[in-house]
């Protein structure tokens, strides 16, 4: 297939991965210092989700009218939809550290909020290749997504052992072992979107 010069298909794909970025800078960076900013936290991530379900709504719209792309419709639409799970999941995650009142993240939250900004960020990078067409440098990134995504799943793993070592609160392990498996589910999307990347490769190149 030949590739238009603009794409706008590709431009508002690269709008909803860079809201997902923005989502995990903020949550990343955010420091939660009594109840009232961690309400606050959650909702702000609340209101990155919003925005990532109206830009989705709006590509599919625009993937309704359009008949000739870039890349296929449906390659777009898979992207689009694995890019917000990693949001829902990032949003989803701040919800629980509100209804559970933590407030002091543990060493194990620390690391994987910067796991998922990176991967985000080399989300963000391909995308952005995506959109110039220039699919072959996608690789380098997809590549590193995985690489963040593995050390995930060791942390995750090294950080329940720890935790069934550290405490015999049946409710604090309960509470920490459930988001330390939420963030990982986030890692898990974030290779989601790669392994959808790399599909758009092969069939485009």
């Amino acid at each position: 297939m030949l590739f238009t010069k603009s794409d706008a298909l590709l431009d508002e794909l690269y709008a909803i991965a860079k809201n997902v970025y923005d989502s995990a800078i903020y949550f990343n960076k955010y420091k939660i210092k009594s109840l009232d900013t961690l309400k606050r936290f959650s909702e702000e991530m609340k209101e990155y989700e919003s925005k990532g379900d109206k830009l989705i709504h709006e590509i599919i719209v625009r993937i309704n009218k359009t008949f000739i792309s870039a890349i296929e419709r449906e390659d777009v639409l898979n992207l689009a939809v694995k890019l917000d799970d990693v949001l829902d999941g990032l949003e989803g995650c701040a919800a629980r550290l509100y209804m559970y009142d933590i407030m002091e993240p543990d060493e194990t939250m620390v690391k994987f909020g910067q796991l998922i900004e990176d991967a985000t960020q080399q989300i963000l990078f391909a995308i952005e290749l995506l959109q110039k067409q220039k699919l072959p440098g996608m690789k380098e990134y997809i590549i590193r997504i995985n690489d963040l995504e593995s050390a995930g799943d060791e942390l995750v793993r090294e950080s329940i052992r720890r935790l069934f070592k550290s405490t015999s609160d049946p409710i604090h392990i309960m509470q920490f072992k459930e988001i330390y498996d939420v963030l990982e589910d986030v890692m898990d999307h974030c290779e989601d979107v790669a392994d959808a990347m790399e599909t758009v490769i092969m069939s485009n190149t």
